[in-house]
């Protein structure tokens, strides 16, 4: 064999050896293709604004935002969220969607004690301009879409060690306006747009609750959350059935200012399960700067193009302004850059972080006292301490303990009397 036979007998070796290799294990193309691989079922649903982000927070970390839920964002994503906010908010956000679609809404939610409500609302448009084929308009107006959301959660068993699970439901009730369009005449249909327009109401329901786990620093906070949602159950509409989505949600804050987070969802379509589209996913990350500067970023993944954020969160009490910025290609072939802008108001904690430090200096009180083996002044001040808060379990456990002592010595003195 000559030195050119040789080469050529190598080349196809090589060549099927490889060949081979790319049947058995799929290429980085593949791997990739597959990862953003168009959704065949994607767009069978109707009432899509219900998933288009108001904005906020939540939009910033990649709509990763089941298991974090610490603004009035939680409203789209978590309804059990309201239970749990720290501060009574107001929010307002604008959204510039596609082309000239905008999304306006706004948020308000508060709490009282375990109880948190919420209420909110969001409005889809767009102008919609039919012309004949002569280029003339023969009709205008606006297709938009309404939503009104209702939302109550509560925190069940809540305490010191055990955190407790917050459960929450949304009711909502959307209305799709539709404006009346055009015959082949170029004359228009009076009340064809009604007739396509539509109402329909749907629910959600959540879980949250939260814990600590491989925490690196101090604080009563929990550094791990664990959230579960499904949205927009209800029937059909027009035979039509809607976006539901059932999402499961982790948030992890490893280092004091670092929060990470992901979520996994998959949509459900309650009329032909077999028409469900894919599972889709988001990661999200925020870092707080300073007390008044925070940032984030996320990605979300669904369907055949991903939709890549990033935001900054400016505080000036008593208002908070979210400003985000998308890089979207979730919606169009081409790339489509985007901002939303949140007005968030702080109205307060009704008196929460006031009556905390109260219960603190209390226990405290109790812990000296009791090291200065005054147990009936111990007793008293963990008795006001659980006054304000029933759930301080370190409180609890040493008003037991003393007064466990307490009746011990009692025990012990009579004892002494009877010799």
């Amino acid at each position: 064999m000559n030195r050119r036979q040789g080469l050529l007998a190598l080349f196809l070796l090589i060549f099927t050896l490889g060949a081979g290799a790319q049947q058995a294990f799929p290429s980085a193309y593949d791997f990739i293709y597959g990862l953003f691989e168009p959704d065949p079922n994607e767009g069978l649903t109707v009432f899509l604004s219900t998933l288009i982000p108001m904005g906020g927070a939540a939009e910033s970390m990649g709509m990763a935002y089941t298991a974090v839920a610490q603004d009035a964002s939680f409203l789209e994503l978590n309804p059990a969220g309201s239970a749990l906010l720290e501060r009574t908010q107001i929010a307002l956000f604008h959204n510039n969607w596609i082309q000239d679609t905008r999304i306006e809404s706004a948020i308000y939610a508060v709490r009282f004690g375990t109880l948190g409500l919420a209420a909110g609302g969001k409005w889809l448009y767009l102008p919609f301009t039919e012309r004949d084929d002569y280029g003339y308009r023969v009709t205008s107006g606006y297709y938009s879409e309404a939503l009104a959301i209702g939302n109550v959660s509560l925190h069940l068993f809540p305490g010191y060690y055990f955190y407790g699970v917050s459960v929450g439901a949304n009711i909502k009730l959307a209305y799709r306006s539709m404006p009346d369009y055009g015959d082949d005449l170029g004359g228009v249909i009076k009340g064809s747009g009604a007739s396509q327009s539509a109402l329909a109401i749907m629910t959600d329901i959540g879980l949250l609750t939260r814990f600590n786990l491989f925490k690196l620093y101090s604080s009563r906070s929990k550094n791990f959350s664990i959230g579960m949602a499904v949205k927009n159950i209800g029937p059909t509409v027009m035979d039509e059935p809607l976006p539901t989505v059932a999402t499961l949600g982790l948030a992890y804050n490893f280092f004091r200012p670092i929060l990470l987070s992901a979520d996994i969802s998959k949509p459900i379509n309650l009329q032909d399960l077999s028409q469900s589209e894919k599972l889709y996913w988001g990661v999200g990350y925020s870092m707080v700067i300073t007390d008044f500067w925070s940032l984030r970023a996320g990605l979300l993944v669904k369907g055949a193009n991903p939709r890549i954020s990033a935001g900054a969160s400016i505080a000036f009490f008593p208002m908070t302004l979210d400003v985000n910025y998308t890089l979207d290609l979730t919606t169009q072939f081409t790339a489509l850059n985007r901002i939303s802008i949140t007005a968030r108001f702080d109205l307060g904690d009704m008196g929460r972080a006031s009556r905390s430090a109260m219960v603190d200096s209390l226990y405290i009180g109790g812990l000296e006292a009791y090291a200065a083996n005054n147990l009936e002044k111990a007793i008293e001040l963990w008795t006001k301490a659980l006054d304000v808060d029933p759930y301080f379990d370190p409180a609890r456990e040493a008003r037991t303990n003393a007064v466990a002592s307490l009746e011990l010595q009692q025990r012990i003195l009579d004892l002494q009397r009877l010799e």
